[in-house]
Formats: structure tokens, sequence, C-alpha cells
């Protein structure tokens, strides 16, 4: 398999752990990097903060262990430096959700900016830019508010 296709199945296991609420395996992802949020200017690093920021801020579902999303990821323009064993990529993504007091909707799109690294593991994060450009009701999700 290429890179930038074992790239694109990253950012496709992320969208998979997190709706599925697999927050220690969505961690694992992050070993050997970061979460960066701009717009609020925190940055979470490793397996041990990574997991905590997803426990803190993403509302699970007793019924099913899931935030009952669907994370869709698009538009990915992925860039290989085959030589330095570095890679980057932009992304879209899309945050479907649907419970007993939401129906179907999207509720945030936005865009990650990751960077990754080749080791002898495979290809892995070594940092995500997570920014926020559309907002939906995101009460369902959340666990905290957004936009205050």
């Amino acid at each position: 398999m290429d890179a930038a296709r074992e790239i694109e199945n990253l950012l496709y296991r992320y969208a998979e752990l997190i709706d599925r609420g697999d927050f220690k395996s969505l961690a694992q992802l992050f070993r050997q990097g970061e979460i960066y949020a701009p717009a609020h200017n925190t940055v979470f690093r490793g397996v041990d903060e990574v997991e905590a920021m997803y426990r803190r801020s993403t509302r699970l579902y007793p019924d099913t262990g899931t935030p009952k999303t669907r994370h869709v990821i698009s538009n990915a323009i992925i860039e290989v430096d085959a030589e330095a064993n570095i890679a980057s990529s932009r992304a879209c993504y899309t945050v479907f959700q649907a419970t007993d007091a939401l129906p179907l909707q999207a509720i945030i799109s936005g865009r990650y900016h990751d960077q990754f690294k080749q080791s002898d593991e495979g290809w892995h994060f070594v940092r995500r830019e997570m920014h926020v450009d559309l907002l939906g009701d995101l009460s369902q999700h959340l666990l905290f508010d957004l936009q205050g």
C-alpha cells in the first residue's frame, strides 16, 4: 500500500474510533503526536492527555456506549515527502448525529490540518490541528459549550 493510502486510512480510522466511542484506541493514534485546537489555543499531547480530552468533552450514550455520531472525512489532500518520511494533509470533516432528542442532522463541520511521520511502526500522527467552520446543534454531542 502506498504512503498516501496509509495516511488516508489513518484519517478514516480516527473517524471510526470516535464514532465507536473508543477513546482509548483513538488516543493510541496520537501516542507520538498531539492535537491542537487553535480557537482555544489548547494542545493535548500523547495517549493520556488525548484520551482524557475526549472523555471530558464528548457525550457517550449508555445504551450504545457511543456518541451516536458519524464523522465523515472528505476532500483529503495528502502530500508525502518520501525522502524525509514525513507527510501532511488537509481534509474536511462533517459530523452527523441522531439521538432520541435530536433528529439526524449535521452538527459541526470544519477542517483537519495534519502532520505525519513514518517510523518502523508505519505512519503516525505528529500533529492534528482542528479548525471549526460551521456549527449546528452540539447540545447532544459535547459536554461543554464550544461557543462559550
